[in-house]
């Protein structure tokens, strides 16, 4: 998945918009052994923001990002956007607080291009809040993943 992720994390580094990958990518990322079908992001909640975002998804040929803009984003705590690649936006997240999140999180490369990524202790505490039997089924895998 994250080979059809490149141009997407390019365009969204090149506008400097400020997200994390959360959700089941970084789970994975941090050590999960699943699949995942779509790539969740915890964006900070400014128009600004949210106007680069979806500029950064335009760019990387996504056009679902036309029929929504920046005002509308920030009204909802998550945006889906089911393009060739789903991506759904985060403007809140239970067991999250943006601004912490991005000053722990972790920069991660693949195929030479970097993007944030939640740091575990992120992943965990987001994970525990959401509670769906997946999401517990990730913290058990990534806690005893942690032990040494």
């Amino acid at each position: 998945m994250l080979n059809r992720l490149r141009a997407v994390f390019s365009c969204l580094n090149s506008l400097d918009v400020r997200y994390v990958v959360i959700g089941g990518v970084a789970a994975v990322l941090h050590g999960v052994p699943r699949s995942t079908f779509d790539l969740d992001l915890l964006i900070e909640a400014t128009p600004e923001n949210a106007e680069r975002q979806l500029k950064a998804q335009r760019q990387a040929g996504l056009g679902t990002a036309d029929l929504v803009d920046a005002s509308r984003l920030l009204a909802h705590e998550i945006t889906v956007f089911n393009d060739r690649i789903r991506i759904d936006v985060m403007t809140s997240k239970p067991g999250l607080d943006f601004k912490d999140a991005w000053e722990r999180r972790d920069t991660m490369v693949h195929g030479g291009q970097p993007f944030f990524v939640a740091c575990l202790q992120d992943v965990l505490a987001s994970k525990r809040a959401a509670g769906r039997p997946q999401d517990l089924d990730d913290v058990r895998v990534l806690e005893l993943r942690r032990r040494p």
